[in-house]
């Protein structure tokens, strides 16, 4: 090409990588007004759904000239779930005095004279008793269990030791206690069965970090990389340990020693 000659004009066309990095901003910008949406979006939903469930069940037991419709064009969501609250707080007023709990005592009494009532009643009550009292220690504390295999460990809710009949019948002279361990992404669901308590690790993790990480399933990892450390330092320990105990059941008698060889005599 001579000195006279212009080179040819640019086409106007983009380089190979401006779509690709146009799509990728879309994709960043879509995940993250799914991730700030999705989470509110939910909340909305279940919150709906629990307040129109609570609005059905108590709306048939509201008179039809208490009822917000009778007056109003559209429905009231939520009316019915004030009118649960203020009978739930009213019944836990009337119980607290004597006549209320002399009236609770003879329903109890009631409900114990019929078989198959009694054994329901009593279990939902230990239940309840249980979840929702101030004091109670069910579920405050979470552990690693060695589950399903050697080598594999699973978070745990810790509950209380068993009764004194249940834990003569557990073998071994050592403590028990029972915990629950949760399934993914269902933390609802899950297995109840009794550990020995030195079997258990507890770890500094508060339950809803517990219910979060089950529920993502290792994706959300709470409590900071020092928290994951410090567990994993633990079952690693906890599982040199069950090596070494299984080294040192087994005698050293069993291992075959090999004898030397006479020596020859000339």
């Amino acid at each position: 090409m001579t000195s006279n000659q212009v080179p040819p004009a640019s086409t106007g066309e983009l380089p190979p990588d401006a779509p690709r990095g146009l799509m990728a901003r879309f994709r960043n910008y879509f995940l993250t007004g799914l991730v700030v949406a999705g989470p509110v979006a939910i909340t909305l939903y279940l919150t709906w759904w629990f307040v129109n469930w609570v609005d059905n069940l108590v709306r048939p037991f509201v008179p039809t000239a208490y009822r917000p419709e009778t007056y109003l064009p559209f429905g009231l969501p939520g009316s019915g779930l004030i009118v649960a609250v203020i009978a739930l707080t009213l019944l836990g007023f009337l119980t607290a005095n004597l006549i209320g709990r002399t009236l609770v005592d003879l329903g109890e009494r009631l409900l114990g004279r019929i078989p198959a009532v009694r054994a329901i009643y009593r279990g939902l009550k230990q239940v309840f008793e249980t979840l929702f009292s101030g004091n109670g220690s069910s579920f405050r504390r979470v552990g690693l269990v060695e589950f399903p295999s050697p080598g594999m460990w699973s978070i745990v809710l810790i509950s209380q030791a068993p009764s004194a009949e249940l834990a003569a019948s557990l073998p071994g002279a050592e403590e028990h206690i029972s915990v629950f361990l949760p399934c993914a992404p269902n933390p609802t669901t899950g297995f109840f069965f009794y550990v020995p308590k030195s079997k258990i690790i507890e770890i500094e993790m508060s339950t809803e970090d517990a219910a979060t990480l089950i529920m993502s399933a290792g994706v959300v990892q709470p409590g900071g990389t020092a928290d994951q450390k410090r567990a994993a330092a633990l079952a690693g320990m906890a599982n040199a340990a069950r090596i070494a105990s299984q080294a040192s059941a087994s005698p050293a008698s069993l291992q075959p020693v090999t004898q030397p060889a006479p020596a020859k005599v000339e």
